[in-house]
């Protein structure tokens, strides 16, 4: 099979430009002299037979050919970096910085890790839990883990997985539905109180808020307090799932209500691309929750409706 590609070293010197949004900041990123960037894409460019960069006093502008052109290189790049990285491994230790919620980070990631170690010895994870979105410092994290609505000033966004929200008890406890829930027993989660409301209302019943009953701050509370007896709650269906398996809660059948909020992969936006082993993480991350999707949403789930004040507020779950 023939390629019809350009040469490998001008294609480096027309991303690294772009990103840089200069000749002479890609030449000290490639180890080469601005000439000879300046020269790579030239040719590059004639070659093409279209200009690529605007030349301007004080740097660069893509032009529309550019810009249309640039977003397949990165992603080639991208992916023969990720490959070659998970076929021959790095050299020498890799260690990345992952930020995640409590829940996510202790009832789901933190068991899985063990395998991604496994096949990827030269790496090392530190893990850093936060309850809310913006309780740590972004600045040295390689890989952001937030539950939104997906919209966060300076990172870039990826959809990693929208559960439903289920309704857990005691083992013992004989709730099977809204109705049979009594004043004193709901637990809350902060920043997503909305879902016993909206429980309620589906059911077409009177919420027992006459009692507030217990606040905590993350699901993982939540669920402890459940295994303990203390009340009723609401929580992501994965987050229930080994509390369920160990017969600690039990999971009210039947009852799924859809999410307007996910969870979401945050890598930061700059100029300065992500690296290749922070994207093999973020590759097997996805693809370890795809293998373990959850139950589909009943279609006759009513939608829930956003709750505009909680955007304000991103909780992570």
């Amino acid at each position: 099979m023939s390629y019809h590609l350009p040469p490998l070293p001008w294609l480096r010197s027309f991303e690294a430009s772009a990103r840089r949004g200069s000749f002479s900041a890609a030449a000290g990123e490639l180890g080469l002299t601005s000439a000879a960037v300046s020269y790579q894409v030239r040719a590059l460019e004639q070659l093409l037979g279209r200009p690529l960069f605007e030349r301007l006093p004080r740097g660069l502008r893509l032009t529309d050919m550019g810009k249309a052109y640039l977003p397949s290189i990165r992603k080639a790049f991208s992916e023969l970096s990720v490959s070659t990285l998970g076929i021959f491994g790095p050299e020498g230790d890799i260690a990345i910085d992952v930020r995640v919620s409590v829940s996510f980070g202790v009832l789901w990631l933190a068991p899985r890790l063990g395998d991604f170690l496994a096949n990827h010895r030269n790496f090392r994870i530190r893990l850093f839990s936060a309850i809310w979105g913006d309780a740590l410092p972004a600045d040295n994290t390689d890989v952001d883990i937030r539950f939104g609505h997906g919209a966060w000033s300076g990172f870039s966004a990826r959809l990693l997985i929208n559960d439903p929200v289920v309704l857990v008890t005691p083992p013992g406890a004989v709730i099977n539905g809204p109705g049979d829930i009594r004043p004193g027993q709901l637990i809350h989660i902060l920043g997503v109180e909305g879902d016993w409301q909206h429980l309620f209302t589906t059911a077409d019943r009177a919420p027992p808020f006459d009692q507030v009953g217990i606040t905590v701050d993350t699901s993982l509370a939540a669920l402890e307090m459940v295994a303990a007896g203390a009340g009723v709650a609401l929580v992501l269906e994965r987050f229930a799932r080994p509390f369920v398996a160990q017969g600690r809660i039990r999971q009210v059948p039947d009852l799924l209500l859809p999410q307007d909020q996910s969870h979401y992969l945050l890598l930061r936006d700059g100029i300065d691309a992500p690296r290749a082993e922070t994207m093999l993480f973020c590759d097997w991350l996805q693809q370890a929750l795809i293998a373990e999707r959850s139950p589909p949403h009943p279609e006759t789930a009513p939608r829930r409706r956003t709750r505009h004040a909680q955007q304000d507020r991103q909780h992570a779950r």
